[in-house]
């Protein structure tokens, strides 16, 4: 099976496309740069109508390649079609909760990001832009820390990722939401040291580091302000 990888340069798409790597897939990474308005191409469009990254193309070359796209759907998809990379528990309720942190992560966290970074995707209102920013400012430096909290709780029981043994997306989503913090202005290496020291672990992995590499990342991004 091959699959084309539509991913932007920190965004996300980093989770499934470090996915893509550990598990040996057959896959094309395809880079669409935000900055340059790509997304927004008649191009894109006919690929994601909504214009967004991640998108995964099954089966490309096939006469009905198949476009999947929100990045928990991916995630889980990914899961099921790699099942000896073991990236969620295979017992129900342990899978369940897994992929709560993950929805919390997407459908919590990423948009209050968001809301700092690019305000006026909720208000045209130029006016509150600066207000906005600074109120989900405090709201991502509690989660960051709610993040920092769950590796502090997973060295505690001397695992070595936040699932036990084996790397998830739960860790490859902690690498990509530190980094934004840093955007966010949380300097990762004065502010949650459990989470800045665990995700340069991930970003150490072989297959991350591959990842890390192509899509040209660094780990820390805060710059004094």
């Amino acid at each position: 099976m091959k699959f084309k990888l539509y991913f932007a340069p920190g965004a996300c798409s980093f989770v499934p496309h470090a996915m893509l790597q550990i598990a040996g897939a057959d896959f094309e990474p395809v880079m669409v740069k935000l900055h340059k308005g790509e997304q927004n191409s008649p191009e894109y469009h006919a690929i994601n109508p909504r214009g967004q990254v991640p998108v995964l193309v099954v089966n490309p070359e096939s006469e009905s390649p198949v476009a999947l796209t929100q990045i928990v759907a991916i995630i889980s998809y990914l899961n099921d079609v790699f099942p000896s990379a073991q990236f969620l528990p295979i017992e129900p309720l342990a899978k369940a909760r897994a992929m709560s942190t993950l929805a919390w992560m997407n459908n919590t966290v990423h948009p209050t990001f968001t809301h700092i970074f690019m305000p006026q995707k909720f208000t045209d209102n130029a006016t509150i832009h600066g207000d906005l920013g600074a109120f989900n400012r405090k709201l991502y430096a509690a989660q960051l820390a709610e993040l920092n909290a769950m590796v502090e709780a997973k060295n505690a029981r001397e695992a070595l990722y936040l699932l036990g043994s084996k790397l998830s997306p739960i860790d490859l989503y902690c690498l990509t939401l530190t980094r934004w913090g840093g955007m966010a202005g949380v300097d990762p290496t004065t502010h949650n040291a459990a989470l800045w020291g665990h995700i340069q672990m991930v970003a150490a992995h072989p297959a991350v580091a591959e990842v890390v590499a192509r899509e040209r990342l660094q780990l820390n991004v805060y710059q004094p302000s």
